[in-house]
């Protein structure tokens, strides 16, 4: 807050609105923070129509990241300033003009220009000029030919981004092809399991039908026993019976209390007689 009315009536009064020689005075300063060195900051203060006299490259040579005070960064550094013609080369893509058309406006190599592409308009790493070239075995895949043709092309690609890009790519496709055939030899396995155990319970189930009719037909076969004896077992009725029958036939025999044994035994085989008779 001013303390004094006359400095808040000056401070008013000030214009707000820059004028030209301030405006293109700051864009200058940011045009030198934004170079490499000082032939990158005079290339992009002319592209960009700034003043290139003497006084003013000497003034922003302070502000050159490389050259001047800027306090050293700890963490991970930054991506390299853009060179006017890199500059140049991206504001082109971005706005739809032919590969050729930007190598002719800038002078970039196809290379240059497709790693300039892959790094700051794609997001993909620029490889190291001099880091050692990585064999990476290219498995051959049963893919269709478009696809075969696209990937050859692209790992022959001069640029280091589409290289390493279609390394990549084959490489992921190798992986979902063993993970396919994988789940395949899984899948196939278990249908192996359920077919075996499915065998297993029907022959299981074959064997008990196969003793129970055995069972059945023993059971069926076996001859009903004589009965021998003193009479236990047998109800009143047909001790009753056997009373009758015996005094018929000429056998003595009590009202009441045991059957004789021999008496029983002759009963016995009177009524089995007709049996073996018909058999």
């Amino acid at each position: 807050m001013f303390t004094d009315w006359t400095e808040a009536l000056e401070a008013e009064s000030l214009p707000l609105d820059p004028n030209p020689a301030q405006q293109l005075a700051a864009a200058a300063r940011v045009t030198a923070r934004s170079s490499r060195d000082k032939d990158d900051m005079a290339l992009l203060l002319d592209v960009l129509g700034l003043p290139t006299d003497t006084d003013t490259v000497t003034a922003l040579l302070p502000l050159i990241p490389e050259t001047g005070d800027a306090p050293t960064m700890t963490n991970t550094p930054a991506a390299p300033a853009l060179s006017a013609h890199e500059a140049m080369a991206i504001s082109m893509h971005n706005n739809g003009d032919s590969e050729q058309a930007i190598r002719e406006a800038t002078g970039l190599s196809e290379s240059e220009l497709s790693d300039l592409i892959a790094d700051r308009v794609l997001g993909l790493p620029r490889a190291a000029a001099d880091a050692p070239a990585i064999d990476v075995p290219v498995v051959a895949l049963p893919v269709s030919n478009a696809v075969q043709e696209l990937l050859d092309w692209a790992a022959a690609h001069p640029a280091a981004g589409v290289r390493s890009r279609a390394n990549r790519i084959t490489a992921d496709l190798s992986e979902l092809s063993e993970r396919r055939d994988s789940e395949a030899a899984q899948r196939e396995a278990e249908e192996k399991v359920a077919k075996a155990k499915a065998d297993l319970e029907k022959a299981q189930e074959e064997l008990r039908t196969v003793k129970a009719g055995t069972r059945t037909t023993t059971a069926a076969a076996a001859p009903t026993p004589i009965r021998a004896g003193l009479g236990s077992g047998r109800s009143r009725e047909e001790l009753a019976a056997i009373r009758t029958w015996a005094r018929a036939n000429g056998h003595q025999v009590a009202d009441a209390g045991m059957v004789p044994k021999r008496v029983l035994e002759a009963y016995d085989a009177a009524h089995q007689a007709p049996v073996r008779k018909a058999g």
